[in-house]
């Protein structure tokens, strides 16, 4: 007797496991995608806050639509559900490690390069702010396109974030190939 297949996020039956570890191309790549957005949103932070000195002069004009403006998020992604108070800090950063470990949980089992591209920018995103609510107790938000009417100053890990979001419905979206039946 054989065990059911698992399913997966689709609902259609499984082809990975867990058990396909780290080792799986596609778990490779969700990690490459992790380990980038983290670099590139730290690397940029850190020139923002270090080199262009943003949190002392707090705005710099580019263009009529998009400039560098200073935030300090104590909230989620566009400053949503803030956390003034130390304990709130706390709780949205083991809710985003949670969430994230739960995302790698289906990483592992991955059955599309879309899929794991989707989970690596959502998860890098999630992790490049946690560090900074650890650092500095709020996250560093910067890119401001107000001249476009949003009205919302993000970082490069919110923007991972939203892309993953996006792209991962978008793969929902897809068919699920057929399987053949088992006999």
């Amino acid at each position: 007797m054989s065990e059911p297949k698992p399913k997966s996020m689709s609902g259609g039956p499984s082809q990975r496991s867990w058990r396909s570890g780290l080792g799986h191309p596609l778990t490779r790549l969700g990690m490459v995608v992790i380990a980038v957005i983290i670099v590139l949103d730290q690397i940029i932070k850190a020139y923002m806050l270090q080199v262009l000195n943003l949190d002392e002069v707090l705005f710099i004009p580019i263009s009529p639509l998009f400039n560098l403006t200073m935030v300090w998020n104590t909230g989620v992604s566009f400053g949503l559900l803030s956390a003034e108070a130390d304990w709130g800090r706390w709780a949205l950063i083991v809710l985003s490690l949670a969430i994230s470990t739960l995302l790698f949980s289906w990483l592992l089992r991955a059955e599309r390069r879309l899929s794991a591209v989707s989970f690596g920018l959502i998860i890098g995103g999630a992790i490049g702010n946690v560090i900074d609510r650890v650092r500095y107790g709020a996250v560093a938000d910067f890119l401001d396109f107000s001249g476009l009417w949003f009205p919302y100053v993000f970082n490069i890990a919110d923007a991972a974030i939203t892309v993953g979001v996006i792209l991962l419905i978008l793969d929902g979206l897809r068919p699920v190939p057929s399987q053949p039946a088992e006999h």
